[in-house]
């Protein structure tokens, strides 16, 4: 990806009543033709345990990431996106732990429809819908994905030119431990060769108050109090990032799409990329 030109720092947003939909819709719509399933999580255990009926899982670890960590090039892309049962016309559905991930990158290839679950697993059963450990085979498509755009993807080099650029927001939305450099993963674990800390002259925007305990995101007003550290009138560039891409891209879905806030990317290689590269500056607190 190029990054030595000025990008474009907007694009058309939609609505939040375009991106999320809840369980009460899910359960009318659930065998529609058009629409298809994604469950994102970085194990299976969740999916194999029981999940909403008609759904594929999409790995973060095996799927979406390579064994570097590295988010998979477009082909393999495509062809997962073949492999769901995903064409042009499809209203995607994904809810799981990286719901949001997954219509970052739908999204990142130009698919038009692509939505989240506004809800916990918990509370789709609560509303009256149902898991399955069934599988049913999937009809896999021809679907050519567009070409990458690069108004929402933010590569190492351009994350490294923000450090001192006061223009850009860099947004640190791991966890306390995680930025203070206690801790290298989520789980408070280290990386053997790894760096703990943050990116210079990142803001701390932790994501716990982003969705209530259904499940489901908070409204604008109280989004907008979880962001309150930047600048939402505004349309300079923001770059999310976390361990993975993750909860970057649950940042981004956020900000992007439920408070219309242009120029917003993630970096996808997040700290699993930069803390693992020696050239890198890292700051700790």
């Amino acid at each position: 990806m190029t990054t030595n030109q000025a990008r474009p720092t907007s694009r058309p947003q939609r609505g939040r009543d375009d991106v999320l939909v809840d369980a009460g819709w899910l359960r009318e719509h659930l065998h529609d033709p058009g629409i298809r399933l994604v469950e994102v999580d970085v194990t299976a255990a969740a999916y194999d345990t029981g999940h909403i009926d008609g759904a594929v899982l999409w790995n973060v670890y095996t799927d979406l990431k390579d064994a570097h960590y590295v988010t998979v090039d477009a082909g393999s892309f495509e062809q997962l996106v073949r492999r769901s049962g995903i064409s042009a016309d499809s209203i995607v559905v994904f809810y799981g732990y990286a719901a949001a991930m997954g219509l970052w990158l739908l999204e990142l290839f130009g698919h038009r429809d692509a939505r989240v679950l506004d809800c916990s697993r918990e509370e789709w059963l609560a509303a009256g819908g149902t898991l399955t450990r069934a599988t049913a085979p999937i009809a896999v498509t021809g679907y050519l994905l567009g070409a990458e755009s690069d108004l929402i993807r933010a590569d190492l080099a351009r994350v490294e030119s923000a450090i001192d650029d006061p223009t850009v927001a860099l947004v640190d939305v791991r966890s306390d431990a995680e930025f203070r450099g206690d801790a290298f993963w989520p789980s408070g674990g280290a990386e053997p060769g790894g760096r703990a800390g943050h990116v210079p002259t990142a803001t701390h925007v932790p994501l716990d108050s982003l969705q209530d305990e259904r499940g489901r995101f908070v409204d604008a007003a109280a989004l907008r109090r979880a962001f309150a550290q930047l600048d939402l009138s505004g349309a300079g560039p923001v770059i999310t990032y976390c361990t993975i891409g993750g909860r970057a891209s649950t940042a981004w879905f956020a900000l992007t799409h439920l408070l219309g806030r242009p120029g917003v990317a993630v970096y996808d290689g997040s700290w699993a990329e930069w803390g693992r590269t020696a050239a890198t500056p890292v700051a700790r607190c």
